[in-house]
């Protein structure tokens, strides 16, 4: 048998809230990475049209990938990460680029 404590009539009872938290997700950084054959345009055109970016934000990002060799286009959590990676690498490849899109955890 089972013993179970009961409440007795006057006796008051307090539950107390306990906060859960959940820690953040993790963060990833999409970047591009330079290569000889894609043309500027087109990776202007992959910024603004999968990050969002407008022209001059698009045009900044461009010139450090073509500089220095990747650029980073935005951070996100890890499936929307690993879904923009997969569309700028689907896009440059129906548009034989070679492009090349990856994801980092930070």
């Amino acid at each position: 048998m089972t013993s179970r404590a009961s409440i007795k009539p006057g006796e008051d009872t307090v539950l107390q809230e306990q906060e859960t938290r959940s820690p953040p997700p993790h963060l990833y950084q999409v970047v591009l990475l330079n290569d000889d054959f894609t043309p500027m345009e087109f990776v202007v055109d992959v910024l603004q049209r999968f990050f969002g970016k407008d022209l001059e934000q698009s045009t900044q990002i461009m010139f450090k990938v073509h500089r220095e060799g990747r650029g980073v286009c935005g951070v996100y959590p890890r499936d929307i990460a690993a879904t923009k990676v997969d569309q700028v690498s689907e896009h440059a490849r129906l548009n034989q680029h070679p492009l090349q899109c990856v994801m980092e955890e930070i």
